[in-house]
């Protein structure tokens, strides 16, 4: 599997994995009805350098990183990722964490921190906590889910 920047010529393939996960709205804190333009904006933004995650020419993931705050707080990392429906369990979003961490550690941040993980997200908590992550704190009912209502959200960070 190859990681590499993404580039102008992936924004199809990208919001065919971004618009699925932003409409189902089960874990991101996006309104679920954006446009194919703003979810794009977001996720390409200028405060963001993204990457994309390909097999054989197909595109299955993406992610981006950037500075989770400005001034004192820049030497800590902030991360996104999705990954297509076809790609759940072929260990593409461990191995866009493994890459992020690598490159995290590379630029000098001396943590990652994943602001708002939906406690219901099973599979994100489980994968984050195995690379490494640890709930560091919990938002009691922050996040409200389309199937399971008001449900907690974590907190989850990894000194580098």
């Amino acid at each position: 599997m190859l990681i590499r920047n993404a580039e102008a010529g992936d924004t199809k393939a990208i919001a065919s994995i971004i618009l699925p996960t932003i409409r189902e709205g089960s874990t991101y804190t996006l309104e679920p009805d954006m446009s194919e333009a703003d979810a794009l904006a977001y996720w390409l933004g200028s405060n963001k350098e993204t990457f994309v995650a390909e097999d054989n020419g197909v595109i299955l993931g993406t992610y981006y990183i950037r500075p989770n705050q400005a001034g004192g707080g820049r030497h800590v990392c902030n991360c996104g990722f999705m990954t297509s429906s076809s790609a759940t369990g072929r260990g593409v979003a461990r191995r866009m964490c493994e890459n992020a961490l690598e490159l995290a550690r590379s630029r000098g941040y001396r943590a990652m921190q994943f602001n708002f993980v939906v406690s219901t997200n099973e599979r994100a908590v489980r994968l984050w906590k195995s690379l490494g992550f640890e709930v560091v704190g919990r938002l009691p009912l922050a996040f409200c889910h389309p199937v399971f209502g008001y449900v907690d959200a974590f907190v989850m960070y990894q000194a580098l």
